[in-house]
């Protein structure tokens, strides 16, 4: 039951909500009461890694984990600091549930389930005291009397016959509210300005897709460049251009590309490509950044040692996909039943632009978002990050996705829920008097 009075009000039943909770709670703030919008909290943690839930990442130095974030970089230094990749996993151990590290960084619960998580999360909270409120939105807050006296509050609950209308006051406020435009409103309505929410971390779509009949087939390593000219949606070819690379493994779809590399790439490029209508030139060297020399030394070794052996049996090295090799010799008009021997001049040359610069078109976004992230929110500025307090309203704390921060996929997204959850768990707790 909700009562007129609580001294800590959480809105946002996600990741960062629940650490801001159980953390103020676990350092002794009193009263702290968590509200979630929908019947089933922790809805992203369930969904996340195909339902594995990638915690966080295996990079331990905050001075390296900060450049995994496109929009919030070095200003999360200092929160890093404090709370970053070693402490998640520590807390974690701490509250029961064990994580391990995959080959590529990634960390997961040994479980592999993301129900193992959600049951960490609500159990921790249960035992701390936290009060969850489900089905329970936050509409309004407004701030009573002088800065710091707390906030009066509208809310919409469940009701015996439906929802119902409800008021309560807060002390103290976390809006922990992920991407969901309801917490820009809320920021907004106490005095925040926001940077406008785009999309982050998506696949792309190619013209034509000239790469259609490969779908399924991915490379690993893919250098990729991706060229960004306002002309392109303008046809203003006075403004310059500008090129966003990433390097790592990426998937051939029924529509363009994935993969990681991808996901990265569209993750720093994510506010360029907004203002270009998605519309860019995107190189992929496909040999993963090997020079022109050592594709024109291989190229002689196969002429010479694979003589009689056709081009389509023969790849210039065995992890090129046999799929897209055929690919490219239709592409550049070479007979793939041609002996190596017979190889023109004209084709190898064609071949080894191929591997190392093929061009397309990108015509947009792919379907959907990898891991459904919005770059925008909350400016890091209007924060106080050592305690995630806002700077425009006196004990207000922001956390997680709401914020102007957004990481590349492999559990930075979380890692920053964890982070920026925690320490404005502890603020408030020592706001209460429970720390120094």
């Amino acid at each position: 039951m909700l009562p007129t009075r609580a001294a800590v009000v959480v809105a946002g039943g996600g990741a960062a909500g629940f650490m801001a909770a159980i953390a103020a709670a676990e350092a002794g703030a009193r009263d702290v009461h968590l509200l979630e919008a929908t019947p089933e909290p922790l809805a992203k943690v369930r969904i996340s890694g195909g339902g594995r839930c990638n915690v966080t990442h295996a990079c331990w130095d905050p001075r390296v984990l900060v450049g995994h974030y496109p929009r919030g970089s070095q200003a999360l230094r200092g929160p890093f600091s404090r709370f970053a990749t070693g402490d998640a996993v520590a807390w974690f151990d701490d509250h029961g549930l064990e994580l391990v590290e995959e080959g590529d960084g990634r960390m997961f619960p040994r479980s592999n389930r993301s129900e193992s998580v959600i049951k960490t999360l609500r159990r921790a909270a249960q035992l701390a005291g936290v009060e969850l409120h489900l089905g329970t939105a936050l509409q309004t807050a407004v701030p009573i009397g002088a800065p710091g006296e707390g906030f009066e509050l509208k809310l919409r609950c469940p009701g015996p016959d439906g929802s119902r209308s409800a008021a309560m006051q807060a002390g103290q406020l976390v809006l922990a509210t992920g991407s969901h435009p309801s917490g820009r409103q809320l920021a907004a309505g106490l005095g925040h300005t926001l940077v406008a929410p785009v999309p982050s971390l998506f696949t792309l779509a190619l013209a034509a897709d000239p790469l259609r009949q490969l779908a399924g087939v991915a490379m690993d390593p893919v250098a990729m460049e991706l060229e960004l000219s306002a002309d392109l949606a303008t046809g203003d070819r006075a403004v310059g251009t500008k090129r966003f690379c990433q390097q790592g493994p990426v998937l051939i779809t029924h529509w363009g590309l994935s993969g990681p590399a991808t996901l990265r790439l569209t993750a720093f490029a994510a506010r360029a490509l907004k203002q270009v209508g998605y519309r860019a030139v995107l190189k992929l060297d496909w040999s993963g950044g090997r020079s022109q020399a050592q594709l024109e030394g291989w190229f002689a070794e196969a002429r010479s040692h694979q003589a009689k052996r056709q081009l389509t049996n023969w790849r210039p090295w065995p992890e090129l996909s046999r799929r897209l090799w055929g690919h490219l010799l239709v592409q550049v008009g070479a007979d793939p039943e041609r002996r190596w021997a017979d190889l023109s001049k004209v084709h190898q040359i064609g071949l080894i632009q191929a591997l190392r610069a093929s061009r397309y078109e990108v015509t947009g976004r792919g379907p959907f978002g990898e891991e459904f992230v919005t770059a925008g929110g909350v400016p890091l500025a209007e924060l106080s990050l050592a305690t995630m307090e806002s700077r425009i309203s006196s004990g207000l704390y922001l956390a997680g996705e709401l914020l102007d921060v957004d990481g590349i996929t492999g559990g930075f997204n979380f890692q920053h829920c964890w982070s920026s959850g925690w320490l404005a768990g502890q603020a408030i707790a020592a706001r209460q008097g429970y720390l120094i």
